[in-house]
């Protein structure tokens, strides 16, 4: 990780860069692939299947062999533990559920708003070098708590064509019935085009590396929306001395280890933590499997010395991380200051890893600084809010001259008709 210490503001744009590539560098490709699927549906996808994930399909859908067959490849303390993270899960966003909204913004007229389901939805759950069925609860819970009619699952295959069984496990835990061997920008194309085999989907969800990001904004030009730009992983954690090192060395390598893409900062109020961090990565990353995934992710990470709480807070919301970790000695001091951060770990015994798993909150979330306007997966990320309303005639005659003022200063004399009509009807009535 490269040291910086007390940068000046006018550098931090550059010290905080991202290690992405641009949209521009990726968009070429990933245009060229939808037109192809678009054109020629399920033939496009066996290409792209066979080139990218070297599985030579012969049907596109898991079938229910295979979906009986999952769980006797798990163990039962593995079931066990997705068990209690799906009930937690749900519990967290059972309770986002809102009532109907409604009130009479003037005598005789009444508004209210209710929320429906989208009734067509698309998951992603990334599946290359780590087959992400924790996903599937993030995203398959809150799509059946919403009500949604139609949820289809895209995931990749091994080059055998089969899929993770915790991955199939976990589906049919969660009620979803349509799982498909399709991953990257293939799949994304083919939810939102439609293929014989796959369903053309309203609104698509999950994470994914750069490649399927630029793929899943590319879908938004066909009128397909996404959950959120999510692209490769990020962690930053704001300690000082109050901190454990061995615990925060172990939280930036629990982030660092998702891909070589990803990227993790820590921001210390202390020199001598930050040093004893620095040397507690290198003790754990030696003991780590995907230790050359983690090197590299490190290669592009920043530690920064600040010295004062105010320009630490600052920096952070500066960088709007997708993760935020808080170990001060007052952390809840400073909560009310964090604008910009997907999801917020607090004190030293919460650990990252428990929101991608088994705390209840959702882990997909926005990186990239898209924090700074866009929410994590949540309950509404699966609804629509309609709003009604039902005005009487005594309510039209209230605000009726209002609006045709407003219709007749902006030439809409058609407005203005609309309204105008139905007073005069109403006089005419009276008379």
């Amino acid at each position: 990780m490269k040291t910086y210490k007390n940068p000046e503001r006018e550098i931090w744009s550059q010290v905080l860069r991202r290690p992405t590539r641009t949209y521009e560098e990726i968009e070429g490709l990933v245009a060229s692939m939808f037109e192809e699927i678009e054109k020629d549906g399920d033939a496009g996808v066996r290409k792209y299947v066979k080139a990218y994930d070297g599985a030579d399909l012969s049907a596109l859908e898991v079938s229910d062999k295979e979906k009986k067959e999952a769980p006797g490849k798990l163990t039962a303390e593995l079931k066990s533990s997705i068990g209690l993270a799906h009930e937690n899960i749900e519990k967290f966003h059972r309770v986002q559920r809102t009532q109907r909204v409604e009130v009479e913004t003037f005598p005789g007229v009444r508004c209210w708003q209710e929320k429906r389901p989208i009734e067509k939805v698309g998951l992603y759950i990334p599946g290359g070098t780590a087959p992400l069925f924790s996903t599937v609860l993030m995203l398959a819970v809150p799509a059946k708590i919403a009500g949604c009619k139609e949820v289809v699952l895209c995931t990749p295959s091994d080059q055998n064509g089969n899929i993770d069984p915790a991955i199939l496990f976990t589906a049919e835990l969660c009620g979803i019935d349509r799982i498909f061997k399709v991953g990257g920008i293939q799949a994304i194309a083919a939810m939102t085009f439609g293929t014989e085999s796959i369903p053309a989907v309203y609104k698509l969800f999950g994470p994914g590396n750069q490649y399927v990001t630029v793929a899943k904004q590319m879908a938004l030009k066909y009128g397909v929306a996404i959950d959120l730009p999510a692209g490769p992983s990020e962690l930053l954690v704001l300690a000082d001395e109050s901190a454990d090192p061995a615990f925060v060395a172990s939280d930036l390598l629990s982030q660092a280890e998702h891909g070589a893409d990803s990227q993790v900062v820590l921001v210390s109020l202390s020199e001598r933590l930050e040093l004893a961090v620095q040397e507690q990565i290198e003790l754990q990353l030696q003991a780590l499997p995907r230790k050359d995934i983690a090197s590299k992710a490190i290669e592009n990470s920043k530690s920064i010395v600040m010295d004062s709480y105010e320009r630490a807070l600052e920096l952070v919301n500066a960088y709007a991380p997708e993760h935020l970790i808080v170990c001060l000695k007052d952390s809840d001091s400073v909560l009310s200051h964090i604008a910009n951060a997907g999801s917020v770990f607090v004190g030293n015994y919460t650990p990252e890893s428990a929101g991608d798993y088994a705390s209840g909150t959702n882990h997909t979330l926005p990186t990239n600084g898209f924090a700074r306007n866009f929410s994590g997966v949540n309950l509404d990320s699966f609804q629509k809010a309609i709003t009604f309303q039902e005005i009487t005639k005594s309510g039209l005659q209230g605000i009726g001259g209002a609006i045709e003022q407003m219709a007749e200063a902006e030439g809409l004399r058609a407005h203005r008709n609309a309204v105008t009509l139905r007073l005069e009807k109403m006089k005419r009535d009276k008379s």
